[in-house]
């Protein structure tokens, strides 16, 4: 159990509709949906009783909730305490999308730990609504990922850092594996395996670019949460999966990655973070970000 599930439920008590809020924590309704049901699952209790357009609580639900709102009271005035302690550590708080940023973050972490000893990089492996909504709320002070659409960065700064030409991820021992290049038109003859739409719309919108380019619509069969189940379903057959070439570093050999010529419009991957609001150590690690990419240009 995290401290966002406790965040999430309270807010879905205090809305009594799911929808609106989410529309508050500005993450997806199937995202927030999600956090719930695993909180319930969690504690082995129903907290709502779900109607069509509101939810209500149980009674357990009622208990849990004053024990929640209780939880985040004591943790926001531990955080209080904590940034008022002089001396202390500090720490900048990253969200990241791993797939995309596999060449990135690595060198950017040696490179800033050698300059900034005493200064802590945590990480936070996050879904693009969960690492904007940390953004704005002051959960995170960077985040990197595959750019969102506009709408999504109202309020952010949002700067490209690199691009990442798209391949055609097959298993080794696919009828295209020893292939040079593909046309995208290619990948709409074989089952599709994609990352989960409510974690990663912009990879949707990507794909319905892409495809519509090539004037071809794509045949969807699975949708992944991670890209460690993206290459077991490739590796296992399931589909192929339309990735960025960076990918290879997490399938290594267990998947063959075919370029595709033409080559599509690339995936923009950049830093985000709230506009005036970088901070002296978050303005350091996303130098040192900058600098791994163009250390890896030369």
């Amino acid at each position: 159990m995290e401290l966002r599930h406790l965040r999430y439920f309270v807010a879905a008590a205090e809305a009594e509709n799911v929808s609106r809020a989410a529309l508050r924590l500005h993450v997806s309704q199937p995202a927030l949906s999600r956090q719930i049901q695993d909180l319930e699952e969690e504690l082995g209790l129903r907290l709502f009783e779900r109607g069509p357009k509101s939810v209500q609580l149980t009674s357990a639900g009622r208990i849990f909730l004053s024990e929640a709102r209780a939880v985040i009271d004591r943790v926001e005035e531990a955080v209080k305490k904590v940034r008022a302690t002089s001396g202390r550590a500090e720490e900048v708080h990253v969200g990241y999308a791993p797939s995309p940023t596999v060449r990135l973050l690595p060198p950017a972490l040696r490179a800033f730990q050698a300059a900034a000893p005493k200064v802590k990089i945590k990480l936070h492996d996050l879904s693009t609504q969960e690492m904007l909504a940390g953004i704005r709320e002051g959960k995170l002070q960077l985040a990197f990922l595959v750019q969102p659409n506009r709408a999504m960065l109202r309020g952010l700064k949002f700067e490209e850092l690199a691009r990442d030409k798209m391949c055609l991820a097959v298993p080794p021992g696919h009828r295209w594996a020893r292939t040079r290049t593909l046309e995208v038109r290619q990948a709409a003859e074989e089952p599709l395996v994609v990352f989960s739409k409510s974690e990663y719309p912009e990879y949707h919108e990507y794909l319905e670019t892409v495809f519509a380019a090539a004037r071809v619509k794509p045949r969807i069969v699975e949708e992944l949460e991670s890209s460690a189940s993206l290459i077991a379903a490739v590796e296992s057959g399931t589909g192929v999966a339309v990735v960025p070439e960076s990918f290879s570093c997490s399938s290594g050999q267990r998947l063959k990655l075919i370029p595709f010529l033409p080559s599509p419009q690339p995936l923009v991957i950049g830093a985000v973070w709230l506009q005036k609001a970088l901070t002296v150590n978050a303005e350091h690690f996303l130098k040192c970000a900058k600098q791994s990419i163009e250390n890896q240009t030369l």
